[in-house]
């Protein structure tokens, strides 16, 4: 996958991971006590979907953009729409009425849910992209911006002071060894924040990678683990992007009914009719 997100930014994947990211922040502001986010590959934190890389991949325009139609539609109706309604809206509140020229990464999208007591911690290390989220968030106190490698951030800023919080892990996977960092990042940060809410994104190209992160996890002893996939085509080409899935680990008793809302209603909007899937389970014994 290219490093530079600006490419994919909005595309399928960045819809599944930023519908589930909201739930979580909707469960986390839902509380009186204050929180802390972890974004530990923040990117540029906003993207402009007429700029040279979004509009040369047009990713964004089988992601969100066919979500936003179908919603300007007449459909979805009934218990999904009010479940990516927060997501939708935080992606609207950045963009002209009834127009998308930009779309938010996951920094973007956790500063619509901080509260004045909470904050987000947003870390990057590519220069070009950590120059960028310096700029757009360089106004608001709540976040503090830091050009630092994902994985150290996820080792120097967990736990945090707050006693609730998000770990949101999602690398650019450009290295092979990204799944096993992982795995062993995620094992590292729980055995020193064992009730902090953590939310993984990795990408299906193929199925060997991802089903290899399922078993080391079964084998972790973290005792709350949830697995959510969800594909556009059949795996097996190495050189294209067929789904992606997210780990969450301790997540709010809510999530799993949403999700299994969410997925069967996003399935047939971002990969067409009769195309697609998705599964959730468990990779823990503990429910």
């Amino acid at each position: 996958m290219n490093y530079r997100h600006a490419f994919h930014a909005g595309n399928f994947a960045d819809v599944v991971k930023h519908a589930v990211l909201t739930r979580l922040l909707v469960h986390l502001r839902g509380k009186p006590a204050p929180y802390r986010a972890l974004d530990t590959h923040a990117g540029a934190g906003l993207y402009d979907l007429a700029g040279p890389e979004a509009a040369r991949s047009g990713e964004w325009r089988n992601g969100v953009a066919r979500l936003i139609d179908r919603f300007r539609a007449a459909g979805p109706e009934g218990v999904l729409r009010p479940l990516l309604a927060p997501y939708l809206d935080a992606v609207a509140a950045l963009n002209p009425p009834g127009r998308l020229t930009v779309y938010p990464g996951s920094p973007a999208l956790v500063r619509a849910f901080l509260r004045a007591s909470d904050r987000l911690v947003a870390c990057e290390l590519e220069p070009n992209a950590a120059a960028s989220l310096r700029r757009n968030f360089a106004k608001d106190w709540r976040i503090k911006v830091i050009a630092i490698d994902g994985w150290t951030a996820l080792n120097a800023y967990v736990p945090p002071k707050e006693r609730r919080g998000l770990v949101l892990i999602d690398p650019p996977f450009e290295d092979s060894g990204d799944f096993a960092r992982l795995a062993h990042g995620l094992a590292a940060a729980h055995r020193k924040w064992a009730s902090g809410t953590y939310l993984l994104w990795y990408p299906i190209k193929e199925r060997a990678e991802p089903d290899a992160l399922a078993r080391v996890l079964r084998r972790s002893g973290i005792g709350k683990i949830m697995r959510a996939e969800i594909s556009i085509a059949p795996a097996g080409d190495p050189s294209r992007l067929s789904g992606c899935g997210l780990i969450v680990v301790n997540p709010p008793w809510t999530l799993e009914p949403e999700l299994q809302i969410m997925l069967p209603g996003l399935v047939p909007i971002l990969a067409g009719a009769g195309r697609g899937g998705f599964r959730i389970d468990r990779l823990s014994s503990e429910p």
